[in-house]
């Protein structure tokens, strides 16, 4: 069974994190999300989600994919340092790094994104000037997405790197995309 790692932190993005978990779910993919800094996390329009764990007590396990949500909270992940550190750790061991919205930042913090396609929200377009117009990127492990209205097309690029696209396109029908 493939495993993703999930962050999250006040002030995320909900749809960009509810959308994807539940496309992976559907996929059959075990979804770990993980509270920065606590279980209890309160997303940017003030719903709050429980964490499955915190994020030091997923230390030893193993995960395919890393998923970084985007939205304000993204400002504590990048002052916390282990997202980009994360990201590193997931990139060098060969597995995939996904960040939609704001979160590209994270990779480029990480300089996982030189060289590369991404794309990213408008508000960080400033300090990530390569980025591409495209809904979803993805280039070699690295997946991005521009914001909330690409949740969707998002989640869907993790299922399909992850289970293949015949599994993509059967929950892509089940959820009427």
């Amino acid at each position: 069974m493939k495993r993703v790692l999930c962050l999250v932190v006040d002030g995320f993005e909900e749809i960009e994190a509810v959308t994807p978990v539940d496309l992976l779910r559907r996929a059959g993919v075990e979804v770990v999300i993980s509270g920065l800094h606590g279980i209890q996390v309160t997303g940017r329009c003030g719903i709050r989600l429980t964490a499955d764990c915190l994020l030091e007590e997923t230390a030893g396990d193993f995960f395919d994919l890393l998923m970084i949500p985007g939205g304000p909270g993204v400002t504590a992940l990048r002052a916390d340092g282990r997202a980009a550190g994360l990201a590193d750790k997931f990139h060098h061991a060969g597995k995939a790094v996904a960040a939609i919205c704001a979160a590209p930042v994270i990779l480029k913090d990480a300089g996982l994104l030189e060289g590369r396609r991404f794309t990213c929200h408008i508000a960080v377009r400033d300090e990530l000037t390569d980025a591409v117009d495209d809904r979803v990127v993805m280039d070699g492990g690295i997946i991005t997405s521009r914001g909330a209205g690409t949740a969707l097309d998002f989640g869907l690029a993790m299922v399909t790197l992850l289970c293949g696209e015949e599994t993509a396109k059967e929950v892509e029908i089940s959820v009427m995309a």
